[in-house]
This record gives C-alpha cells, sequence and structure tokens, in this order.
C-alpha cells in the first residue's frame, strides 16, 4: 500500500479514541495520558468537547542514552490522543456528524474501544453486551460516513468533467469508482489493495475507514489473560482480518488506575496481576507498527532526542525533521545503531571498533539509529 509514502512524519501522531457509549473510551485516554477527565454522559448532548492529551512515547533507549550523555534535557516523541466523544449507533445520520467525523479524519489511525465488560452500574446502550455486533456496528457507520463522501466527490468530478473542466480528474474518478464498489459491499477501505498512484489521487479526502485501526477489547478485570478474554477476541480477529487492523484485550479501567500510581507501586501492581507492562506502552507501539513508523535519535550534551519518521525515510528526509536548512544543507550522516553505541559505552569507542558509519543521502534509515548530521548552508 503507498498511502503512507517516504515522506517525513510530521507528528506528533494524532490517535483518535472512538467507542459507542459506556464502552470505555475515556477510561482508555485517562489510562493513556495519566488524566482524570469525566466520561461524557449517556445519552450524550451535542457540543460535548473531546478530551485531548499529549502522551510522552516510552522509549528506553533515551533512558540509557541520557545516562551515557547527561544532557541538559531528554525530549521524547510525542503521541497526542483524542477521546473524541458524541459516537452514537445512527450517527451517519444525526446532527453530530460533521464534527464527529472531521474529528476521526483528522487522526492518523483510530483506536476502537470495544466493550467486553459486564457491569449493572454501567449501562449498555443496547441492554446486553455484545463485543462482535458493537464492533460490526460502528465499523457500518465509519463505511457509510465514507460512502457519503465518495459519492459527493464522484457527483463534483462528474460535473466537472461534463462541463469540460475535468479532465485531470479522471484517474482520481476511477479509483472513486473502486471506492464505491468497496464501500457498497459494506466494507472497509483499509482492506483495499491500491498502488502507490492511486493512493496519492486521494489521499487529501482522508477516508475514515481507510485509516489502521487499533481494536481494544475492554474486557473485566477479572478476565485479564483468561479464557473468557481469549473468546470475546476470537470472533473480532475474525472479522478484522485483512491489513491495518489489529486486536488485543485489555482491561481499561486496571490499566487508568495503573496510569495514577506512582512507577514503584505501578510496577508491584503489575506484577500482581501478572501484566507485562502498561497499556501505553503496548498501544504506542502498536501504533507504530500499524503505520509503519520508526525512531531515530539524535544524542549529545544540549540534548538526547527521539524523532518519528516512516520506515523506509532516506537520510536527507529524516534531517529534515530536525530542520529545513539540514535537509537543505545535507553533506553526510554520521550513523551508529543504538546497540553498538550502547556496547561501545562512547561515540569515541564506537568510532574506534569501526561501528560508526558516514552515508550518503539515500541511507534508508533504521530504527534506533543515532545520527549526527554534517551540512553546510
Amino acid at each position: 500500500m503507498g498511502k503512507c509514502g517516504l515522506a517525513v512524519y510530521n507528528g506528533p501522531m494524532k490517535l483518535g479514541i472512538i467507542g459507542l457509549p459506556n464502552a470505555g473510551k475515556t477510561t482508555l485516554f485517562n489510562a493513556l495520558t495519566g488524566r482524570s477527565a469525566p466520561a461524557a454522559p449517556f445519552p450524550n448532548p451535542l457540543g460535548t468537547e473531546h478530551h485531548v492529551g499529549v502522551v510522552h512515547v516510552p522509549d528506553r533507549r533515551l533512558e540509557q542514552l541520557t545516562e551515557m550523555y547527561s544532557p541538559r534535557k531528554t525530549t521524547p516523541a510525542d503521541v497526542t490522543c483524542v477521546d473524541i466523544t458524541g459516537f452514537s449507533r445512527g450517527i451517519s445520520a444525526s446532527k453530530q456528524k460533521a464534527a464527529v467525523f472531521n474529528e476521526i479524519r483528522d487522526a492518523d489511525a483510530i483506536i476502537h474501544t470495544v466493550r467486553a465488560f459486564a457491569d449493572p452500574a454501567v449501562v449498555h446502550a443496547d441492554g446486553a453486551v455484545d463485543p462482535a455486533a458493537d464492533a460490526a456496528a460502528l465499523e457500518l457507520e465509519l463505511i457509510f460516513s465514507d460512502l457519503e463522501l465518495v459519492e459527493t466527490r464522484l457527483g463534483r468530478i462528474e460535473s466537472s468533467i461534463k462541463k469540460g473542466v475535468g479532465d485531470d480528474l479522471a484517474g482520481e474518478r476511477a479509483v472513486l469508482r473502486k471506492f464505491l464498489a468497496q464501500l457498497e459491499e459494506e466494507k472497509p477501505l483499509r482492506n483495499l489493495e491500491l498502488s502507490g498512484g492511486e493512493a496519492a489521487l486521494t489521499g487529501s479526502l482522508q477516508f475514515i475507514s481507510q485509516k489502521p485501526e487499533l481494536v481494544v477489547l475492554n474486557v473485566g478485570e477479572d478476565d485479564i489473560g483468561g479464557e473468557a478474554a481469549a473468546v470475546a477476541a476470537a470472533p473480532l480477529e475474525s472479522f478484522y482480518a485483512g491489513k491495518d487492523a489489529r486486536v488485543f484485550p485489555l482491561s481499561a479501567k486496571i490499566e487508568m488506575e495503573l496510569s495514577q500510581l506512582p512507577a514503584d507501586e505501578a510496577g508491584l501492581f503489575l506484577a500482581d496481576l501478572g501484566i507485562r507492562e502498561a497499556a501505553m506502552n503496548r498501544v504506542i507501539r502498536e501504533a507504530y507498527a500499524l503505520l509503519g513508523l520508526i525512531s531515530f535519535l539524535t544524542a549529545g550534551e544540549d540534548e538526547v532526542k527521539a524523532w518519528t519518521i516512516h520506515k523506509g525515510t532516506p537520510a536527507v528526509k529524516a534531517a529534515g525533521k530536525i530542520h529545513s536548512d539540514i535537509e537543505r544543507g545535507f553533506i553526510r550522516a554520521e550513523v551508529v545503531s543504538y546497540d553498538n553505541l550502547t556496547a561501545a559505552g562512547s561515540m569515541a569507542k564506537a568510532r574506534e571498533a569501526g561501528a560508526v558509519r558516514l552515508e550518503g543521502k539515500d541511507y534508508t534509515v533504521q530504527d534506533g539509529d543515532v545520527i549526527n548530521f554534517r551540512f553546510n548552508v
């Protein structure tokens, strides 16, 4: 698929958290951001504001490099999380749809929270917990939204062509007709194969069902790691079979409690529950994988910093992530892998061991590369 391309990623990455009412969206948002945002009331009134929070991407490599360099500051990569309120069945035909769908279109990836926990104090919109049915219902809303967008855009293209001013739109029309057939079969666009050229023709339209989707199955506290979670996840994994969608279970309530504990207490709590790592780490890692993102690092006495780019980005474009002047005046990149640098203990020793390389503009940056760019403007 060519929709991501090899351009520099102009982060921070934005994750839109969606889900039907009382699925645990805001609880998951709080777990990721460490906040205590209140859940929206159900039914949700018009005009409810979305919760927005910035999360520092956890990266053990930054911690090690900080110990090596003792910099004035350490700057991790950031991810913006948006708890998109106001979602419900039938929203595609409601007054709320424009604001809600525009917020989703602005996200790089979707975190779809699906309820799998039973709690009589938290009512389910339909009266019964059914993860597979809920996931299918919301997915259909996304498809209908894209179908409306395709039909509207196709109508405008056809009108332009009839007037003799849209000959250059024939390629886009062909791709949109392909989209139309897929959506009319109630299938998401993320499962449709496109060439790089086809993706480029329609990328600006930001189709929702084309976005990578992380499906978080929000299970009960007693179901973590148990058979019930696996049983609930199985039909979802089948439903989302294909690319750019992943399913994994967690308990948003427990993860929120973890996020608000001191690090040492959180570690003990994780161990007691048999959870290997906090949800934030897993969600961010899965989102990076879905979007094809990696991080390269810069390190020195002034700052140790992580930079987010797409896999396959050449060195000259990675340089532009830091500053356009560095890209414009690029001479070469001094590169050492994180593993080789930390094994050597210092940049000087890494050079002595022959682990530091000089690479040109076309070098493909790898995850964990520690880079010093040489440039002249």
